[in-house]
């Protein structure tokens, strides 16, 4: 009763609110042809998706299919979802906005969960903390929130501007994107979140790779050496245990010799869905920092750009040369971008010596990346700048003299540049994907998937001894007692006997 109560309320207040005027309802209802933003999630995809979100936040909304409140509310909360959710999103990455069908008898529990007593009810938090959790009314110290302000959709963007301390609007997804380096080279926001973009473009590099039949006798040799530099060195933990899983079985999926029809056929039907690069939780063309326009696929390129750069400056100097070459073959051979492979190609072939330190090899891709900028087309929304910008190195900048009106000629101090690469590229670019077969703190919290390489615990033989004795001390106190329990017993039965 009480949930129909809560959903007759709502719909009456969201006709008086629409009796202010039609004008202000056919608003709320632009582009309601589009396909919803929000993602309808259930039961069986709930945990996953909150999971491996890269939203730092996320707002789920209960609803039931029958609710006449949950129908009238569903154009605000979508106008919101458009904001956030989705390839064209003005501000991705930052909020997932999702639902749950309370109505459908597989959340049952699910909503059960969360202690859903009326429709629809939104709740804000982490996306992890979704993950597992539980909310009640009298809950209280808790990450997730009850949302008691968003009846419309400008109520709810204000109450979520509150959260963050931001100021969106909806005027932002009409416009150029405000404010473009802020949302692709913010340095200590948005680089932390390139991760995201650095998985995706890996499995679909291996995707493309694969569906294209690009594996034959004379290409195998540089997938090879571009898969194992990815095990070794690729920020994310989960990219570098999926790769590993294909190479140990790429001999027998890749024969050596010449490919038959029939392995051509396992390829594209077996070979990606038994080994799922980087996870099967990859965020799928959901670029973050390295967005485009509609008309443009800057995502991907950019996406295997940034793990160029990061694969330069986590290798030791004594592999620089190697690195260069897995690179340059892989661009080759396999990068789809015509322009980039022609540009790459070119100034690969000046290299006139092999590299020998981390450094050079840093600074070289570094100034190719740079080069290859200036020859490509324009992304209007999206505009090629010098990398990196004076905002976000000012060292980096020695001097500068105007060629002409248009065109300045930078004196970089490497030195500089080279710090400022290792430390965006390498220090802040890492995975904060979380296993949920690593050990767990008393939190319960899944422990942080770092980008650096784990080495083995070596546990003092002192504690080993200590904990060896202390379970030995342990199983004979045990034994001890279900001796005199079993003794007991025996004896109970005894008088028992003696007195029949």
């Amino acid at each position: 009763m009480r949930l129909a109560d809560g959903c007759f309320r709502f719909s009456v207040l969201l006709l008086v609110l629409g009796a202010r005027g039609l004008g202000a309802v056919g608003s709320v209802g632009e582009g309601t042809d589009l396909p919803d933003a929000a993602v309808n999630l259930n039961v069986s995809d709930f945990e996953t998706v909150l999971r491996g979100s890269p939203a730092s936040f996320a707002v789920v909304e209960f609803f039931a299919h029958w609710c006449p409140a949950c129908r009238n509310y569903k154009p605000h909360y979508e106008k919101v979802a458009r904001m956030f959710n989705g390839p064209n999103a003005v501000h991705p990455g930052i909020v997932l906005m999702a639902r749950v069908d309370c109505a459908m008898k597989i959340n049952t529990n699910l909503c059960g969960r969360f202690s859903v007593g009326f429709y629809p009810m939104l709740l804000w938090g982490p996306p992890a903390k979704f993950v597992s959790g539980r909310w009640t009314p009298k809950q209280e110290n808790t990450e997730l929130q009850l949302i008691d302000d968003g009846r419309t959709a400008d109520q709810l963007l204000n109450w979520i501007n509150k959260k963050l301390g931001s100021s969106f609007n909806f005027v932002d997804g009409r416009y150029e994107n405000e404010n473009t380096f802020s949302k692709n080279a913010s340095y200590p926001e948005q680089i932390a979140r390139a991760i995201y973009d650095v998985e995706e473009a890996t499995a679909l590099a291996i995707e493309i790779v694969i569906e294209n039949k690009m594996i034959k006798s004379s290409t195998q040799a540089p997938i090879i050496k571009f898969l194992q530099l990815l095990v070794a060195h690729h920020p994310s933990k989960r990219c570098r245990r999926g790769i590993a899983d294909l190479l140990i079985s790429f001999d027998d999926m890749w024969p050596s010799g010449s490919l038959s029809e029939e392995t051509h056929m396992l390829q594209e039907h077996d070979i990606l869905k038994s080994y799922p690069i980087c996870g099967k939780e990859v965020p799928r063309r959901y670029w973050i920092f390295c967005r485009g326009s509609k008309d443009h696929s800057r995502g991907f390129s950019c996406g295997l750009w940034v793990l160029f750069h990061s694969l330069s400056v986590r290798v030791a100097d004594g592999e620089s040369q190697l690195v260069f070459t897995a690179i340059r073959d892989f661009i080759q051979n396999f990068f789809v971008c015509d322009d980039c492979r022609r540009h790459f190609s070119e100034m690969a072939s000046r290299v006139s010596a092999p590299f020998n330190t981390t450094r050079d090899l840093s600074i070289w891709l570094w100034k190719a990346h740079n080069e290859v900028n200036e020859r490509l087309v324009i992304d209007p929304r999206f505009p090629k700048i010098i990398w990196p910008p004076n905002q976000l190195c000012p060292s980096c900048y020695t001097s500068s003299s105007v060629k002409n009106s248009s065109n300045k000629q930078i004196i970089w101090n490497e030195d500089e540049v080279y710090k400022f690469l290792v430390h965006y590229y390498g220090r802040m670019l890492v995975s904060s994907y979380k296993d949920t077969t690593l050990s767990q703190n008393k939190d319960g919290d899944e422990s942080n998937d770092t980008a650096a390489s784990s080495n083995a615990v070596a546990v003092p033989i002192g504690a080993a001894l200590a904990i060896a004795l202390a379970s030995c001390t342990f199983g004979a106190l045990a034994c001890f007692w279900r001796a005199k329990q079993k003794k007991k017993k025996y004896l109970h039965q005894l008088r028992s006997f003696k007195e029949v």
